[in-house]
């Protein structure tokens, strides 16, 4: 049986508590049982540090030790191996440690961005069923009562406020299937079709173009710090960016390298970064700080995909506000309507 990966959280608490340990000097084995005597031996992270304590021990690598439990992501055991590999495990700890608080940031922004809403969602279609079968049915039992027949008096078109009820209700509906169809799909690993449609859409695009180039970027700053060449961390990093047309243009990106440019050269003549980023990484590499420009233009991608999150979130939420309000009060103008026409002509 499979055991289950940690999640980023946990990923980026154990490589700072690694990073942390080994900068005080302590080695591999003890730091990681100074870590297991603090988790407990239950829980997956627990039992992967007593695997882990035991091959260590026995002189394995940290890299090996991890891979063997199953537990961590394939980019975090690459990374810390070529970390061990190059004498720089402790900038590579650090790095992961940024990387993976980051990845959980954005993965709870944009789990933010869909609860709200599917709540909406779930609000509009339980007011609208209310409508459908409470509201409209009492006033319709009244009409009939009032004027006999209610299809044949001059308040028929009552009945159209339950049908464009109706119909707001379908669409609601649809929505909601799909917003649960997308989340099936997700999390049953067909991701690359959920995010086939949302490319479609061009507010969703944008977001996801720089997610991805988030998630490069911070790959490609990780494998420069654990001592790569600069054509070695663009590979690398190409499939960390998990988006067609960005894997495309990073492939670009490399041929360019082959033919002799500078990542920042390469990355600016395709016109991976918005220009203004791609001169920041010029400047950087120019001065030979391109490893700490790189985590700067990661910080900047991580802001510049919050904010776009929080741009989409409003304009969706006003837009379904909207329907329910637009709807509802259609609805009981039409009910309403009848009413006054009554008490007009009485009085």
């Amino acid at each position: 049986m499979s055991k289950r990966k940690l999640d980023e959280l946990g990923v980026s608490a154990f490589c700072e508590s690694m990073a942390m340990m080994v900068q005080s000097g302590i080695r591999t084995d003890e730091a990681i049982e100074l870590l297991q005597s603090g988790e407990g031996e239950s829980g997956p992270l627990g039992q992967a540090l007593g695997e882990m304590k035991t091959q260590t021990e026995q002189g394995g690598s940290l890299a090996d030790a991890m891979e063997s439990t199953g537990v961590f992501p394939d980019f975090a055991v690459q990374m810390i191996g070529a970390g061990e590999s190059s004498g720089r495990l402790e900038d590579v700890l650090f790095r992961l440690a940024r990387y993976y608080a980051g990845q959980k940031t954005v993965s709870e922004k944009l789990r933010g961005a869909v609860t709200y809403p599917a709540a909406m969602l779930v609000l509009i279609i339980a007011v609208l069923s209310a409508m459908l079968t409470i509201v409209l049915p009492a006033f319709r039992a009244v009409y009939d009562r009032l004027t006999g027949s209610l299809a044949a008096s001059s308040y028929a078109y009552i009945r159209w406020a339950g049908v464009f009820c109706a119909a707001a209700l379908v669409v609601m509906a649809l929505l909601a299937l799909a917003l649960v169809v997308g989340l099936l799909l997700w999390k049953s690993g067909r991701r690359d079709a959920v995010l086939a449609v949302l490319e479609k859409f061009p507010q969703t695009r944008a977001i996801l173009e720089t997610n991805a180039l988030y998630r490069f970027t911070s790959a490609a700053a990780t494998f420069l710090a654990s001592g790569k060449m600069q054509d070695e961390a663009v590979l690398a990093s190409i499939p960390m960016a998990g988006s067609a047309p960005l894997e495309e243009k990073l492939r670009k990106v490399s041929e360019r390298m082959k033919e002799g440019h500078s990542i920042a050269q390469a990355a600016y003549d395709e016109g991976l970064f918005e220009p203004v980023y791609g001169r920041m990484l010029l400047a950087g590499e120019r001065s030979g700080s391109l490893e700490h420009v790189l985590v700067r233009l990661c910080r900047l991608l991580e802001e510049d995909s919050s904010h776009q999150v929080d741009r989409l979130v409003g304009i969706v939420s006003p837009a379904l506000s909207g329907i329910l309000m637009v709807t509802i009060g259609l609805t009981l103008i039409s009910v309403m309507l009848p009413l006054i026409g009554m008490m007009n002509a009485i009085g």
